[in-house]
C-alpha cells in the first residue's frame, strides 16, 4: 500500500495547523499587548497625578496640624513644630516609589519592543508594580491619593491576570 498521499495530506493538514496555531496566537498577543499598553498608560496618569498632588497633600496636613494645636488652645515652639512637620513630610515621602515606578514602567514598554518570551520578565514587573502601589498607600496621607493606589492596585491584578497568557 502507497501511504504517500495520505503521508502528504497529513503533512499539509499538519502545517496548516501550526500556521493556524502561530497566528492565533501572534493575534493574541497583539491583543494582550494592546490591554497591557493601556494599563500601563493610566499608570503613568496617576502616578503623574499623585506627584502633583504633592505639595498640596503636605500643604494640607500642615494646616490640619496647625488647626489641631489651635482647637488644643496650647503654645507651641514654631522650630519644634516645623521640625516635626518636615519628620512626617519625610516620613509621608513618596518620590522614590513613584521614581520606581516609572522605571519599571519604562522598562515594560522596553518589554513591549522585544521578540522573544517575556512573560516571565512581565510577571516579575507585576510583583514590583504591587510592591509600589503597597508602599505608596501605606504611606497615603489623603483620600484621594489612597483612591488613586487602588486604582493603581486594580489595574495591576489585571495586567498580572494579563501577562499569565504571556509565554
Amino acid at each position: 500500500t502507497d501511504f504517500g498521499p495520505l503521508h502528504t495530506a497529513a503533512l499539509t493538514l499538519f502545517t496548516q495547523t501550526l500556521d493556524s496555531l502561530v497566528n492565533s496566537r501572534e493575534a493574541e498577543g497583539k491583543r494582550i499587548q494592546k490591554l497591557l499598553k493601556q494599563r500601563c498608560k493610566a499608570l503613568v496618569q496617576i502616578a503623574k497625578d499623585i506627584r502633583r498632588r504633592r505639595p498640596e497633600v503636605v500643604e494640607n496636613i500642615h494646616c490640619r496640624l496647625l488647626k489641631r494645636l489651635e482647637s488644643l488652645n496650647i503654645e507651641s515652639d514654631n522650630n519644634r513644630l516645623e521640625q516635626e512637620l518636615l519628620l512626617l513630610a519625610q516620613k509621608l515621602d513618596v518620590d522614590e516609589e513613584l521614581d520606581r515606578l516609572d522605571s519599571h514602567l519604562t522598562e515594560m514598554n522596553n518589554i513591549f519592543q522585544r521578540d522573544e518570551p517575556v512573560g516571565r520578565r512581565m510577571d516579575f514587573l507585576m510583583q514590583e508594580f504591587n510592591r509600589e502601589a503597597n508602599t505608596l498607600g501605606s504611606k497615603s496621607a489623603d483620600a484621594e491619593t489612597t483612591q488613586a493606589t487602588v486604582d493603581m492596585k486594580v489595574l495591576i491584578e489585571q495586567m498580572r491576570e494579563q501577562v499569565q497568557n504571556v509565554e
